[in-house]
């Protein structure tokens, strides 16, 4: 595996991985691979990808806690401008961490990638002014399949950092602020979802 290390099952939870790519740098700049299929397969990981996908978002926004629901994916995500805080929650029926959660801080800087098994809910916060987020997906895009649940349920206590609030008894982000002040981002749609206990597990 010689353009990346692969630290596996982060915190327990089995699939969950985090990828750190060899960076070739001097004065001038620097080089790196983001993807190597050969050195993925040499790691014990044989998904194929069919589909990238980027966005860009301001300080405070956070997106999720997603899912599809008939059509899961396996997602490689990465930050290329900027820093996230990225969290995948264990949806699968029958895992040992059903319900457990594990947060990566992903930047610019820390050229950190992060792999999101089928079966995981996924979010992220913008920590920086703006992030870039790049993530390979192995299945493609299903309209109508994204399912949800609330980014600051209690059972499932992420403790998203800079994050200042109580929570309201939803998904609301009224009266959370990031500590500098920065109100909380959140779309109508991620204001609305429910709790883990209203959320379906994976059967794969």
């Amino acid at each position: 595996m010689g353009q990346i290390s692969v630290e596996k099952d982060v915190d327990g939870i089995k699939g969950l991985c985090v990828i750190t790519p060899a960076v070739h740098g001097d004065s001038r700049g620097y080089f790196m691979e983001t993807y190597n299929q050969r050195d993925m397969h040499e790691a014990g990981l044989d998904m194929v990808f069919v589909q990238d996908n980027q966005s860009m978002s301001k300080k405070g926004v956070l997106r999720g806690l997603h899912f599809q629901k008939s059509y899961p994916q396996t997602k490689l995500v990465r930050v290329i401008k900027g820093a996230v805080f990225d969290v995948a929650v264990d949806l699968r029926e029958g895992s040992a961490t059903y319900g457990k959660w594990h947060g990566e801080v992903l930047s610019e800087e820390n050229k950190k990638q992060y792999l999101i098994p089928r079966g995981f809910a996924h979010g992220f916060l913008v920590l920086s002014d703006t992030a870039e987020f790049c993530y390979k997906c192995d299945d493609l895009y299903h309209p109508n399949d994204e399912g949800g649940m609330a980014w600051n349920d209690p059972k499932l206590g992420i403790v998203w950092p800079e994050v200042v609030g109580k929570y309201p008894g939803s998904a609301s982000a009224a009266g959370y602020v990031m500590a500098d002040g920065t109100p909380l981002s959140l779309s109508d749609k991620d204001q609305k979802w429910l709790g883990i206990e209203d959320t379906f597990s994976f059967k794969l």
